[in-house]
């Protein structure tokens, strides 16, 4: 059981820095100071966003449902990334 806490553990923080990197690479496109026209900037953003995009996507719906315009602001990430931290947290509670 402790096998299984551990490799869910290090699945959580994989995802937590591809959630990074792909919040981080949306902000350096958006304020243009890389180029997504780039194309290792083009495979690494559409990579992780093919990953997170069905871990994110019910958070989307849920925010847009409660609060339709925040400034354009996705919060989303967040919402996963406190999600996975809480899961992980139970894990380790329960199961160790």
């Amino acid at each position: 059981m402790v096998a299984f806490v551990q490799l869910f553990d290090a699945i959580v923080g994989i995802i937590i820095w591809i959630i990074l990197i792909n919040v981080i690479l949306g902000w350096l496109v958006f304020f243009d100071v890389i180029n997504i026209r780039n194309q290792f900037v083009s495979l690494l953003y559409s990579t992780t966003s093919q990953i997170l995009e069905p871990m994110l996507r019910p958070f989307r719906e849920l925010q847009y449902r409660i609060m339709p315009t925040v400034m354009n602001i996705d919060l989303s990430p967040i919402a996963l990334i406190l999600t996975l931290i809480f899961i992980q947290n139970l894990m380790y509670e329960y199961l160790i």
